[in-house]
């Protein structure tokens, strides 16, 4: 059973036949979850694949909003990527230092910003480094490219909308968080929100869809059936939801392989929803 729209992925070994086409641009979007010390864009620039530029999700983003990391608007999306040398006509390849995290959240932005043509680099810079593929250092110099925002509305969901998608049942929400930070059991990363879930939300760890390994994609039959132990209904409306809208992402990511590409992310996520005194939280 293949994947119903593949075009999502890339190989290491495709990425290294193209890594000088034209047309390709490689993008490092490693995140590093809170609270470690980590530096994602210091470890860019010590190491990364090369020709690779590194966009911050963090500086790509609304700096007028107190959540993490929420959607720009489509001019400073715009503006940021254009100085990145990412533009109409690239076929841009964005990849991450954990195997499949951060980069599935730029994955899902260019296309909210009406860029279908992204994909995501399989196993990311892990496996890249594990096969002996080459890595740089050097600082590249992008030309700036003309980038046309269309904002897809369809793929983001805000506060208001899963209250009442869950009120009215109309879309199926799922949690790629782990199952301990869903029942409330485990703590959560950003401090003063509640532990739990929303009421009626679906637990689907999103490293469920991995292979433990190598952190590539499970094969499309395996995907289907984690969704489907899930209690997910694949042909009905779906909402992704996480943390802070990083690894929702990576759910929106596996549905897409299995051909749903409408599938639409919360962005506020947890940090908005679990924040907030007047929203419903159900644990256990």
């Amino acid at each position: 059973m293949p994947y119903a729209k593949p075009e999502a992925l890339v190989s290491t070994d495709w990425l290294a036949r193209h890594l000088e086409a034209p047309d390709v641009r490689v993008v490092d979007c490693t995140y590093i979850l809170p609270p470690t010390t980590r530096n994602a864009r210091r470890e860019y620039e010590e190491r990364h694949i090369p020709g690779a530029v590194f966009f911050d999700i963090d500086d790509i983003a609304d700096s007028d909003n107190p959540l993490p990391h929420m959607l720009p608007s489509p001019e400073k999306f715009s503006s940021r990527v254009r100085k990145l040398g990412l533009g109409d006509g690239s076929r841009i390849v964005v990849y991450d230092t954990h195997g499949m995290m951060s980069a599935a959240r730029a994955w899902w932005m260019f296309r909210a910003f009406g860029h279908d043509d992204v994909a995501v680099l399989d196993g990311g810079l892990p496996k890249w480094l594990k096969e002996g593929r080459p890595v740089e250092d050097m600082k590249p110099m992008p030309r700036e490219r003309h980038f046309t925002s269309r904002m897809n509305q369809f793929l983001v969901r805000d506060l208001g909308q899963v209250r009442g998608a869950l009120d009215k049942k109309r879309e199926q929400v799922l949690d790629a968080r782990s199952a301990g930070r869903f029942k409330g059991i485990d703590p959560e990363p950003r401090q003063g929100l509640r532990g739990g879930h929303m009421p009626g939300a679906l637990n689907v760890p999103y490293a469920s869809l991995l292979d433990p390994d190598t952190k590539t994609f499970l094969p499309a039959e395996r995907l289907a059936g984690v969704f489907k132990e899930a209690g997910v209904d694949l042909k009905k409306p779906i909402v992704t939801s996480c943390g802070s809208g990083v690894t929702a992402c990576i759910l929106a990511l596996g549905l897409y392989l299995l051909g749903r590409d409408d599938v639409a992310v919360y962005d506020g996520s947890w940090t908005e929803w679990g924040g907030r005194a007047d929203t419903p939280v159900v644990t256990g």
